[in-house]
């Protein structure tokens, strides 16, 4: 009986895994879990919008619904994948769930169909309970007001939006910690400057002088570096080689140690290149980055019953590294790839992953400790969290994104910051300029651009409107007049080649912000789609 239930669990399990294959390699089943559990808002089933979501019910996001009044229309049709010509004068959120379900029958999915302003006027705790918060297709005044609700609510939002070629996207998020950050550059945690005892005790009991040929050339380079390194320290008053010259005199040293044949020859030792190979990345000081440090003296020096897992741990390591770690973090407990034989590969992992073990429970043991000091249960943090922090613990990192509301007030706005992308005319000038268009929509009622008979008049008033935007943040330096003659062109125009590429991107965002894994960009995104370009920036 009990092998006939867990045999539906398994094939469950398996097609999964089959399913999600590709991004379970890059978010790992943990990753998965938390997409599976995530519940995203969607305001207005615009092209952009849907594209956006797509991308989300494809990998296998829990749930979403979609808020959106609007009917179908021509417009709609013409530039939205996810909408039909017999539905023109539809919910369009009713269409779009309809067809965006049929995409994975893994995810649930609803619609509401009222205007978010409504929404947010009558019952704003609506938007209290999601993962995400995603808004297109809204104006400037109903997007302040989505911000302060979701800022209130810790909810993050993102804010989407296509016009023409131009494509912009806004992070929105009080605070958002970073366990998996993967970085793509790493040195492997070797502690080859700073040996632990179990890894000295391996590496002496290597004799290189009295291996067989097959044995020596096949000695793991990590040993090799060390053996060679504590040569190298007891003829150099214990210092590891630091600057260019002295890592070359090393390599030369390792060199000295390949076999030659009869003849004189040095034999042909993949090993030692790799040895030679990986001097500098392997000799790299073991300390806490900089990052790292940060966080360190961020929110973890005050521990109190409101704290997050995250912050516990933080504390928890930062502790460990101030004691037990001696300076550094736990032990990553992992080899790259080399030249060995299996025998002494898996014993030197073996060594790596006892440390780490050891780590991770003097890390516990204070996590335990800081939870009953602050009247939580031991077991509100899992072994598997805490054993998944201390892996990546050189990799924390916390992002903090600013309101839209303290990004619009000109008191409190980034103005420097905007004035040296004008300065530049980078991609952040669009920027400006959607600001100017909402200006204009403000005080004329429509779009610049949507009358063709008022294309030139509306240059003129577009310009207006963004002279006045920039006297309003006290900036001198103008925006180019194709630029503006551009934004009118468009007309407001969302096209659907631009509304992929940016739904793809939010899409990816979305992602990194539910699963805590990967860093999301801080906080704006303008991509410009004439020239292929785009900017981030910190407004």
């Amino acid at each position: 009986m009990a092998a006939d239930q867990m045999q539906p669990q398994t094939d469950l399990t398996t097609n999964k895994s089959r399913k999600y294959d590709r991004q379970l390699r890059l978010w790992g089943d943990h990753g998965q879990t938390k997409l599976e559990e995530a519940r995203v808002c969607l305001i207005n089933a615009t092209a952009t919008g849907t594209e956006t979501l797509k991308n989300l019910v494809l990998p296998g996001c829990g749930s979403f619904i979609i808020v959106d009044g609007e009917k179908v229309t021509d417009e709609d049709v013409g530039n939205n994948f996810f909408m039909q010509k017999d539905w023109i004068g539809r919910s369009r959120a009713e269409c779009a769930t309809a067809l965006l379900l049929e995409l994975n029958s893994d995810v649930t999915g609803n619609y509401l169909d009222e205007a978010a302003e409504r929404t947010l006027e009558n019952r704003p705790e609506f938007f209290s309970s999601f993962s995400c918060v995603i808004a297109t297709g809204l104006e400037e005044k109903t997007v302040l007001h989505l911000d302060k609700v979701l800022w209130t609510y810790n909810v993050p939002l993102i804010v989407v939006q296509v016009y023409g070629f131009i494509g912009y996207m806004r992070i929105v998020v009080p605070e958002h910690t970073v366990i998996e950050s993967h970085p793509d550059n790493t040195h492997p945690d070797l502690r080859l400057d700073r040996p632990f005892d179990e890894l000295q005790k391996f590496v002496d009991s290597l004799d290189l002088t009295t291996m067989s040929k097959q044995d020596h050339g096949h000695t793991p380079f990590v040993a090799l570096l060390l053996k060679y390194l504590t040569e190298w320290r007891a003829a150099h008053d214990g210092n590891v080689p630091k600057n260019y010259k002295e890592k070359v005199a090393f390599k030369q040293l390792i060199k000295t140690g390949i076999l030659c044949n009869e003849d004189g020859v040095p034999e042909l030792e993949e090993n030692f290149d790799e040895a030679v190979k990986n001097v500098n990345s392997s000799l790299v000081p073991t300390k806490v980055p900089s990052e790292v440090q940060a966080v360190f003296c961020d929110k973890c020096v005050n521990i109190t019953s409101e704290s997050s897992g995250f912050w516990i741990l933080t504390r928890a390591v930062r502790d460990f590294v101030e004691n037990e770690g001696e300076g550094a973090l736990p032990l990553r407990g992992s080899l790259p790839d080399m030249t060995s034989d299996s025998a002494r590969y898996i014993q030197l992992l073996q060594v790596y992953q006892e440390k780490a073990k050891q780590d991770i429970e003097a890390v516990k043991r204070r996590a335990k400790q800081l939870l009953r000091s602050v009247g939580k249960a031991e077991d509100s943090i899992s072994d598997d969290e805490i054993k998944m922090f201390c892996k990546n613990a050189s990799f924390l990192r916390v992002v903090r994104c600013r309101s839209l509301r303290d990004e619009y007030s000109p008191s409190t706005a980034n103005c420097e910051g905007l004035a040296m992308h004008l300065e530049s005319a980078d991609e952040l000038t669009y920027y400006v300029l959607l600001r100017a268009v909402e200006r204009f929509r403000e005080k004329h009622g429509r779009l610049p651009g949507v009358l063709d008979d008022q294309m030139d008049a509306d240059v003129s008033l577009l310009k207006s409107c963004t002279s006045t935007f920039l006297q309003e943040l006290a900036i001198t330096t103008t925006v180019n007049d194709d630029c503006i003659h551009e934004m009118c062109r468009y007309g407001g125009a969302e096209l659907h080649s631009m509304a992929s590429f940016l739904g793809g991107t939010a899409g990816h965002e979305v992602v990194k912000l539910v699963t805590h894994q990967f860093v999301p960009f801080n906080n704006t995104f303008v991509y410009n789609g004439m020239t292929g370009s785009s900017v981030t920036a910190q407004l």
